[in-house]
């Protein structure tokens, strides 16, 4: 079959879509970028917050319209929507032809085989296992400079906001031998300038083996091998940050100098209500020991407003913490009610205008923040993945430093006379600041 896919939500999940499309090509199938061009489209999709259900539901609904005229033999649902609500899916999208859970990526093309006999496929088992391995095959889905490697499954964490548990299964990790396999195969295929280390709790990693954090030998280890310039770490929660890790951040060069560390609050009943098993003082400790042991060192951060029974009183405190600490990037989030998890049913919650207040409150100041931030940066040099050229406009390129992720932080608008290479690293001078992005100048000579 052709199979087009279709990958919504974050980098775990784009992961997920590379081993789901990895087991369909080892079995002869063929994969199109176009989905008018395929036999079967396959929606791996998101089942996190509302929006994201949202969005799910739609492209699916848009695949089943294509199939009834005719533009598509086959409509596979897959990932963490189905396996959270399989049974209503099947129910209510009577035109998909397939459901199928978190548990099944690396299997989908024996799953998917009645398929081709017209036959109908549900396939979501009830507590997710699955875990990929370095002789998993993957197809990818990134640039060729740029891989994601995930290096846990599921979440140790229990947050009473949070369904993810449910849908991905408990934290379980895999081992450093595994993973360090697993980049040296990724770098014989691709000429890799940046390695994206994920999970949903990076720091928690080997925990559930030896109830021990080994995630500083691992990027020790990955670092030591020496395939990629850049080791990025993603979703590091900061009640499972140790000094230890801070070290090997700092004491890597190959490992980049920035750090995902999701506080989602800062008041500590707040943090308590939302069961994140941190205190602000963890997290005072984190952020000033990341700034002391590492210089220069980007701090990503997520924040939710307007959880159940959050008082102005303990926004205010939100505020106050993060104009003292100033975040180096900043994603928010307005509370989602969760069916199935704990806040879902709690009380004192929030009326959607005062969270809406609220939202745009935190992304003004952080606005201002990082404009302030990006300011310090004039007439320094900076060091630039170069990712495209701007089609727009000649000799403008786009790139990212060290302290930017891929997707989700801002960007560097490069100028170069000279032509550059996706995946190409280049000193350059910053010539203006924005409020999210830097403007420079490559270095010649």
């Amino acid at each position: 079959m052709k199979i087009a896919l279709v990958s919504l939500g974050c980098s775990r999940t784009l992961v997920d879509s590379e081993v789901a499309l990895g087991g369909l090509v080892a079995h002869g199938h063929t994969v199109v970028s176009d989905v008018n061009k395929a036999d079967v489209a396959i929606v791996n999709t998101c089942g996190f917050i509302e929006e994201a259900k949202t969005e799910s539901i739609d492209t699916i609904l848009r695949l089943c319209q294509m199939k009834k005229k005719g533009k598509l033999s086959g409509v596979v649902v897959l990932g963490c929507l189905a396996q959270r609500y399989g049974p209503e899916l099947q129910k209510e999208i009577k035109e998909a032809d397939a459901i199928v859970g978190t548990n099944n990526y690396g299997d989908l093309a024996s799953i998917l085989a009645p398929l081709e006999r017209k036959k109908k496929v549900f396939k979501v088992e009830p507590r997710p296992y699955y875990l990929l391995d370095d002789k998993t095959p993957r197809y990818s889905l990134t640039p060729d400079y740029m891989a994601y490697v995930k290096i846990s499954e599921g979440c140790i964490n229990a947050c009473s906001y949070c369904v993810i548990p449910k849908m991905k299964g408990p934290h379980r990790s895999r081992n450093i031998d595994s993973i360090v396999s697993e980049i040296k195969n990724l770098s014989a295929q691709k000429n890799l300038s940046e390695i994206n280390l994920i999970g949903q709790d990076t720091a928690a990693f080997g925990f559930d083996i030896d109830r021990t954090f080994q995630l500083p030998q691992l990027l020790r280890a990955v670092a030591r091998e020496g395939k990629a310039p850049w080791i990025r770490l993603l979703y590091a929660h900061p009640g499972h940050v140790t000094e230890e890790m801070i070290d090997a951040i700092a004491d890597e060069p190959r490992i980049c100098k920035y750090v995902d560390f999701p506080i989602e609050h800062s008041h500590d009943a707040m943090l308590l209500r939302m069961n994140r098993q941190v205190t602000r003082e963890k997290m005072e400790w984190g952020i000033r020991t990341l700034r002391k042991k590492i210089p220069n060192v980007g701090i990503r951060t997520t924040i939710i407003v307007g959880f159940p029974g959050e008082t102005e009183e303990e926004f205010q405190d939100l505020l106050d913490f993060l104009k003292e600490v100033r975040f180096d990037r900043l994603g928010a989030f307005q509370f989602s009610a969760e069916e199935g998890s704990k806040a879902f049913g709690m009380p004192d919650h929030i009326p959607s205008e005062v969270k809406k207040e609220r939202y745009d409150a935190v992304m003004e100041l952080q606005r201002d923040i990082s404009e302030e931030i990006n300011r310090k940066w004039l007439g320094k040099t900076i060091r630039v993945l170069v990712e495209e050229k701007n089609k727009d406009e000649k000799n403008l390129y786009l790139g990212r430093t060290e302290r930017d992720a891929p997707e989700v932080d801002g960007q560097v608008l490069l100028r170069s006379e000279s032509a550059l290479a996706p995946g190409q690293f280049v000193d350059a001078k910053v010539t203006d600041s924005l409020e999210y992005d830097l403007v420079a100048e490559t270095l010649h000579g």
